[in-house]
């Protein structure tokens, strides 16, 4: 038996090939392979012995040979096969081991990898025959059965196979997206031509949405996010929606956070995607009770996230609100973990980095996928417009601020009132937004006099704006853009409210 270990990462190298070779495998090697083999003491071939032609071109050249892809490709059910085989003096290459070059690491011309994914793929396309190997992880397993039965089942092969198939298609993705990014020295495209998105799953879920639908979570290949270093402390297995309105918590905690000058503590409450309640705070403890203030009602059963460290005293205070399902923070205190675990122990106590920019974003559309560009956003007064005779005060600002950003991250059509860094009203994924104002002011009650209001999108008449000044909103910041502005912004004047006009609009579906 014959097995050729080509390898950019050499972990458990000499653990696998001494197995082989204590199993009978007559081993072939190259390059760096070959060195670190031979450092190692472990007897071994090198291609070119078995190809009679020396490495070429810095190496560019060295697989790329009959006698290799002959060896690997034969189909052994097939006596034609073998006599071409043994015409040329050919020997069968029964297990191939092959990992490429790191290319998302350092992308460049030199690491675009050639004679690896060809061995890969040719040893996968004839798995029927031969097996192939590109995970370190898989090493362990696949010597235990060669040493229980000598040979690897079909069932082995066939598993294996997939998985180098997956490892080239991923490496040949990153490639692409290399060359859509610039990186060759062409230019940069943000949407380009075509997307080649590898996905691994990271993790199985219970169900998905509902429990008749299959869940997971998937993660770009060979790309971290935060929720790949998460801890969860304490608590039942995250579900689907967990994660979906974590995400949504944890994003906008941050945001808010960053978005601060000062060193504040901010906190989101998220119930099915949208916050129902947020505030900003010099304590982390304070911001909790705050952003519970704005709908105790709503927040039973939500996420909550705290953007900083969980101590015992920010503990106590989650402690005494409603339920939640999922607490996330930058880390917990033991005597955190004791007070929560104590109050429910399926709640889950999830630790996680700050998020960081998301990257193009990908909605499923029936068999079709729609693709944008994140949507940021700009939070500088500089950029804005005063449209009023009325100008906002300094606390105005800051709340038209906190409102805005909360309501570009609320689903549509959405109203938001804020006021003193708290956010008491939230109308969120109304058809009409007439209707999201009348919400948000209803669950902002008596705090709407003298806050600040956000809209997602431009007011199309002036009845909108109407119901926030009749429940004493002050101030009130939206895109702009309608047939209507000058009515819309006489009707503010007529009511003593600033208005303030981003010329950017935040729709969320």
């Amino acid at each position: 038996m014959r097995a050729l270990i080509s390898v950019y990462d050499k972990t458990g190298l000499e653990y696998l090939a001494r197995g082989l070779a204590d199993l009978g495998f007559e081993l072939v090697s190259s390059g760096g392979t070959s060195k670190a083999l031979e450092a190692a003491g472990i007897a071994h071939m090198e291609v070119s012995e078995v190809t009679g032609a020396a490495e070429m071109l810095g190496g560019r050249v060295k697989t790329l040979h009959p006698a290799i892809h002959g060896g690997i490709l034969a189909d052994r059910s097939k006596p034609e096969h073998i006599v071409d085989l043994e015409a040329r003096g050919i020997e069968l290459i029964d297990l191939v081991i092959c990992n490429l070059y790191p290319f998302r690491s350092d992308p460049s011309i030199e690491l675009i990898d050639v004679g690896g994914p060809t061995m890969v793929r040719a040893a996968a396309k004839n798995h029927a025959h031969v097996g192939v190997v590109v995970d370190p992880a898989d090493y362990a397993e696949v010597l235990d059965e060669l040493r229980a039965s000598g040979h690897l089942s079909d069932e082995t092969r066939l598993r294996l196979a997939r998985r180098a198939f997956a490892h080239t298609a991923a490496y040949d993705a990153a490639i692409v997206a290399w060359f859509d990014a610039g990186g060759p020295g062409g230019a940069a495209e943000a949407l380009p031509a075509t997307l080649h998105v590898t996905l691994e799953r990271a993790g199985s879920l219970r169900y998905g949405e509902n429990p008749h639908q299959h869940g997971a979570r998937y993660r770009a290949d060979g790309v971290a996010t935060w929720w790949d270093t998460v801890n969860q402390v304490a608590g039942s297995a995250l579900s689907y929606l967990n994660i979906f309105d974590a995400e949504a918590a944890w994003s906008l905690a941050h945001e808010l956070r960053d978005s601060r000058q000062a060193a504040t503590a901010s906190c989101v409450i998220v119930k099915h995607a949208n916050p129902c309640g947020v505030a900003l705070s010099a304590d982390l403890s304070d911001a909790y009770r705050l952003a519970l203030a704005c709908d105790p009602v709503s927040a039973f059963g939500g996420v909550v996230a705290l953007a900083g460290r969980c101590t015992g005293e920010v503990a106590r205070a989650v402690a005494e609100g409603p339920q939640a399902d999922v607490i996330l923070a930058e880390s917990f205190d033991p005597e955190a973990v004791e007070v929560l675990v104590a109050r429910r122990k399926a709640t889950r106590l999830v630790e996680g980095r700050p998020p960081g920019l998301p990257g193009l974003q990908l909605r499923s559309v029936g068999r079709s996928v729609l693709v944008q560009e994140p949507d940021l956003v700009s939070s500088g007064r500089s950029s804005w417009e005063v449209a009023t005779k009325a100008v906002p005060t300094e606390s105005q600002w800051s709340d038209l601020e906190l409102a805005w950003l909360v309501c570009a991250r609320t689903s549509s059509n959405a109203i938001v009132v804020a006021r003193d860094g708290q956010v008491p009203g939230v109308g969120a994924g109304q058809q009409s937004r007439v209707e999201a104002a009348e919400i948000a002011v209803r669950k902002a009650g008596e705090r709407a006099k003298g806050a600040a209001g956000a809209s997602d999108a431009f007011f199309p008449f002036r009845d909108g704006l109407d119901v926030l000044a009749r429940a004493g909103v002050a101030a009130v910041i939206q895109p702009g853009g309608s047939v209507r502005d000058a009515e819309v912004v006489a009707a503010a004047d007529e009511q003593g409210i600033a208005m303030v006009l981003t010329h950017e609009r935040h729709f969320r579906h």
